[in-house]
């Protein structure tokens, strides 16, 4: 059976708050592996790509053909996930703090004694992951095509099998980091082989029929690392690599209604107008377009379609240094 992990942390009203966690232990012959999801307790998907696994890898150690070690946690944020205001999650900042949840891990690793509530879950999951080989973090974007995002240690010698057997669109290369999140302060402080953050598409694309198909690729993934006794084949990977400094953000220069007249996927050309903001309708003089920066494809796109003055609108690939990078995180 699988070793219990869970645990709990004091909640930010003094109430108790669990965080599921499980380690399936194999023959020891295979790597050490980490799963996790939710972290930013607003993204699902991986949530329910975790939960359909876990049935499979008792099974498969049941079954004797367990090679490598595999924990699993499938909801990882206790904090974010009760934080409901007027039916709405708020599960990707510490309503009490502000703090981004998937910040400042290294921080907290570094503290003897965490601080606060926050600091001690981050030590926690740090250190649950810390003697992995293979971790990985899953994540969704607002609206996306389902990428990877990786160090460039790791790429392509260690993450192109992972691209190809999540079969992701884009692979977003980072050399630079400095906000402590999960990923980095992993790398950072331990010696895993590989480390990356895997964003399942949207964060309205949750459904038994993704999550199975995300599950069957993590589990050829598994397998072809020799975790799991079984043959798997896996697709050639037909994605596109990017650099995170050639990643164009694009902001919206207004609030307004947002219109995009681009989808997700769609390549656009330098200067070509792919949405634009009405800044209040019934006034035709208050439409600002928004075009293109460089020659790219459409990674993700604003969830909302009423935005904020400097909301992040859409993400493109390109093939040049981004006017607009100044280093560090691809997300403000």
């Amino acid at each position: 059976m699988a070793k219990d992990l869970s645990w709990h942390v004091t909640g930010d009203a003094g109430n108790a708050l669990h965080i599921g966690a499980w380690r399936f232990d194999g023959d020891g012959s295979g790597p050490r592996v980490h799963l996790q999801a939710g972290v930013h307790a607003d993204e699902i998907a991986g949530m329910l790509v975790l939960h359909q696994l876990l049935p499979r890898l008792q099974a498969c150690q049941d079954q004797g053909r367990l090679k490598g070690s595999v924990t699993v946690v499938p909801q990882a944020n206790p904090f974010g996930i009760g934080q409901f205001r007027q039916g709405k999650l708020l599960g990707r900042f510490h309503e009490a703090t502000g703090q981004n949840f998937n910040r400042a891990f290294d921080h907290a690793l570094a503290m003897e004694r965490p601080a606060s509530n926050l600091a001690q879950w981050q030590k926690r999951l740090v250190q649950l992951a810390a003697e992995a080989d293979l971790v990985l973090d899953l994540h969704t974007d607002d609206e996306a095509l389902p990428y990877l995002y990786i160090h460039r240690s790791f790429w392509p010698e260690q993450g192109l099998a992972l691209a190809a057997a999540l079969q992701v669109a884009v692979v977003i290369v980072w050399d630079e980091g400095g906000d402590g999140s999960f990923e980095e302060t992993i790398i950072n402080h331990a010696s895993p082989q590989l480390a990356a953050t895997l964003e399942l598409r949207g964060q309205a694309d949750v459904s038994d029929a993704l999550a199975q198909q995300d599950a069957d690729g993590l589990w050829a993934w598994l397998c072809i690392n020799g975790v799991i006794d079984e043959v798997a084949v896996i697709a050639e990977w037909q994605g596109d690599v990017v650099d995170m400094g050639c990643m164009e953000t694009i902001l919206a220069p207004c609030a307004g209604v947002l219109v995009f007249e681009k989808g997700l996927g769609d390549c656009v050309e330098e200067g070509q107008r792919f949405a634009r903001i009405i800044g209040r309708p019934g006034d035709p003089t208050s439409e600002v377009t928004l075009h293109a920066a460089q020659t790219g494809r459409m990674v993700t796109g604003h969830r909302e379609r009423l935005v904020a003055q400097g909301s992040v609108v859409a993400k493109f690939t390109g093939t040049r240094l981004s006017d607009s990078y100044s280093g560090g995180v691809l997300d403000p």
